[in-house]
């Protein structure tokens, strides 16, 4: 408890809160202490106070430290204060009842419970979340608080794939009786549950067990389809436990590549997550098009799978709408399930040239390796008889050398300047803005980056040739 008391005492953030005088009794509750107790440093901090300091608490701490306030829920007087670096931010809220216990008790798991007295300097854990944390084990103080918020079933799976602890057996039962309740939460609730999910080491882990407790497939009903395609030639594993393991190689293979690749992948450049988290969910999701395209060879016996990257790429679009995922978000993991075979059968022919291979990095630009990993952990997951080592591992040399070979190629190699703009295309077509002009825009640029336009000329004749066929 000395040592949490200590990383507490050492964050700046809270060094700050504690120079600010005359304010309430407050206690810091929640995953923060949580994070500490793992050695991690925590952005997000969780005060509780009593019901009627929570606004004026809220208020005091933003003007103290020039921070900004807002609220998140008047009626349930929720609060936040962001602070000037914008990184580090605090929630208020007012205790349940006003009482202490009753809101520790309330919370979902007992590793969540843990709290830290401000005025004694003292940590409380009336729970024994301190006690789960070290024996590795997902907890709750009450089934109540499962019922109380229905999302809390998947939350569990979240920590499961942070942590790899083991799932309580009571909390299993519950979640097995009562998954349908999953979809009576607010789909943009369940969409930051599954991001979470995928950004933790262990998310394969966590798929198995929400999947075993009957809840992933009520979250994505591809699942049960997927669980129809078995074994064969090529695969070692059903197309469950395909793109379930495909999901593990992600992780592993990542840690393959270059720092530079690492840190990039850990941009959040879609959002909220980073890429990184996108890339494991479509890996989850790239093989969505098999059930629809399979087929079963009379002469061989072979299982076919004729364009399910294209198929794949089309069905994802309304499960991804569904849970609220952004247009941008959903781009990125179309794209994935779309070109994932791309790298693959590139390197797999003979004497692929440099053309070909500049032309993959253009064509997929700027997620070439985000393909490659995706590529490398399909192949990891694919073992079945007529798989021999040899070819996986002829495979995973050429896949590498092509990633080699995009990290040789400059930006402008990648993404060259367009010989024309946009205002240079309206002036020769004579359209204003509009979508069949950024259609015109982004063909003639495809067609450079094909080569087949290799100066402004060429491209002005490109334009007007190709204007007049569509008008």
């Amino acid at each position: 408890m000395n040592n949490i008391k200590d990383k507490i005492l050492q964050d700046n953030s809270i060094k700050i809160l504690r120079e600010i005088k005359n304010l309430p009794e407050f206690y810091l509750v929640g995953g923060c202490i949580r994070d500490y107790l793992n050695g991690e440093n925590s952005c997000d901090k969780d005060i509780i106070v009593k019901s009627a300091e929570a606004e004026n608490f809220a208020k005091k701490l933003a003007n103290d430290t020039k921070g900004y306030f807002i609220v998140l829920d008047e009626e349930n007087k929720i609060y936040r204060v962001v602070m000037p670096d914008k990184i580090n931010y605090f929630d208020i809220s007012a205790m349940l009842n006003d009482n202490f216990e009753d809101d520790i008790q309330r919370r979902d798991l007992t590793i969540n419970s843990i709290v830290y007295d401000f005025q004694n300097d003292e940590i409380i854990d009336i729970t024994g979340g301190i006690d789960d944390f070290k024996k590795g084990i997902l907890r709750t103080h009450t089934l109540k608080n499962f019922e109380d918020d229905y999302l809390r079933m998947l939350r569990v799976f979240r920590f499961c794939a942070k942590y790899n602890f083991k799932i309580d057996e009571k909390i299993k039962e519950f979640v097995s009786k009562n998954s349908e309740f999953i979809n009576n939460c607010a789909k943009e609730r369940i969409n930051q549950e599954i991001m979470k999910l995928f950004e933790g080491k262990y998310s394969d882990i966590a798929i198995k067990e929400a999947d075993k407790c009957n809840l992933l497939n009520k979250i994505f009903p591809v699942v049960e389809e997927l669980k129809k395609i078995p074994p064969n030639t090529h695969h070692h594993l059903n197309l469950f436990e395909h793109v379930t393991e495909t999901v593990r190689q992600v992780e592993i293979n990542i840690k393959k590549f270059p720092e530079k690749v690492q840190k990039d992948l850990e941009n959040t450049d879609l959002g909220q997550y980073s890429r990184k988290s996108f890339l494991k969910l479509g890996a989850f999701l790239h093989d969505i098009g098999k059930p629809d395209t399979w087929t079963i060879e009379e002469d061989t016996g072979r299982h076919r799978f004729i364009m399910h990257d294209e198929v794949g790429s089309v069905k994802v679009v309304p499960i991804l709408k569904d849970l609220k995922f952004s247009k941008k978000q959903i781009e990125y993991i179309k794209n994935l399930i779309k070109f994932h075979i791309y790298p693959s059968a590139l390197v797999s022919q003979e004497g692929v040239t440099e053309k070909a291979k500049l032309k993959f990095c253009r064509k997929v630009h700027p997620y070439a390796f985000d393909l490659i990993i995706l590529a490398m952990s399909d192949r990891y997951s694919a073992r079945g008889p007529a798989v021999t080592q040899e070819m996986v591992d002829n495979n995973i040399n050429n896949l590498k050398l092509l990633a080699e070979k995009c990290m040789e190629y400059a930006e402008e190699d990648i993404a060259p300047t367009p010989f024309l703009n946009g205002k240079e295309v309206m002036e020769i077509t004579g359209l204003k803005q509009s979508k069949e002009l950024g259609e015109i825009i982004k063909k003639i640029y495809n067609e450079q980056l094909e080569g087949k336009i290799t100066d402004k000329k060429s491209a002005i004749d490109f334009c007007k040739k190709y204007f007049e066929s569509i008008k």
